[in-house]
């Protein structure tokens, strides 16, 4: 099977090309080091020619209102060009809950961008993920200093990266799931708690400071975040992840 990895240079297209390539699929990376431009469509034909599946996993260069714009842009050149070429399966990597949180902007884009994929002629598949952990590090730094780290008590359910990008594998070497497949780690915790599970492992001496407006996930109410019964569970723990990290 071709498969077309569009940011498959990124962090998690990296990942699923590796993964399909070692299952003995013609994996190719594309991304704007390779030549393609998804907002002006340049190197799109040429990427999706002979193609039997298309993977979305590029992302919008800003979370404020400019993400709009790109995602519609960029879906509306991808589906098109798909369509043209005879693209059995497109399939996009998306966000567990962004449907309920509509005070992110970003959000909201990748909203559009699912519903987008939905109302065009391609056969799709979404992937949606929880948040990352990779990224919890970087959401702690976004509200700290030198002594303390403040974080909402927003419930979250994170998963391992290589985790998000094996489910994505499994979608595109499958059928068209005409619909969605949620994917989540096999915990839950509270942000404040994950940032202090964080840095106890870390050997952090900062504390953490429950703030129910600090950073964007305060945006996020109750268990929006959290994966709803049929999402498949992940088996990489956060503590032996960090274990490992």
């Amino acid at each position: 099977m071709k498969i077309a990895v569009i940011g498959g240079t990124g962090f998690i297209g990296s990942q699923v090309v590796k993964i399909l390539k070692a299952s003995g699929h013609e994996a190719v990376p594309h991304s704007s080091s390779t030549g393609l431009d998804l907002v002006s469509g340049r190197g799109l034909p040429e990427a999706l020619a002979g193609t039997d599946v298309v993977v979305n996993l590029t992302d919008s260069p800003t979370f404020d209102d400019a993400s709009l714009s790109f995602f519609r842009t960029t879906m509306d050149n991808l589906l098109l060009t798909a369509k043209a070429a005879a693209v059995s399966h497109a399939v996009v990597l998306s966000i567990v809950g962004a449907d309920l949180v509509p005070d992110l902007v970003y959000y909201r884009a990748k909203v559009l961008q699912e519903d987008i994929l939905k109302a065009g002629s391609v056969p799709y598949s979404i992937v949606r993920a929880t948040q990352f952990f990779e990224f919890i590090e970087t959401v702690m730094s976004w509200t700290s200093d030198d002594q303390t780290v403040r974080l909402p008590a927003t419930p979250v359910q994170p998963i391992a990266s290589a985790d998000v990008a094996q489910a994505v594998v499994d979608v595109c070497v499958g059928v068209p799931l005409q619909g969605t497949r949620n994917i989540a780690g096999p915990e839950v915790f509270t942000l404040d708690e994950l940032g202090r599970i964080t840095l106890t492992m870390r050997d952090d001496r900062r504390s953490v400071i429950t703030d129910s407006n600090a950073g964007i996930y305060s945006a996020a109410s109750n268990d929006v975040l959290i994966a709803k019964s049929g999402a498949i569970i992940a088996q990489t723990t956060y503590r032996d992840w960090l274990a490992r990290h």
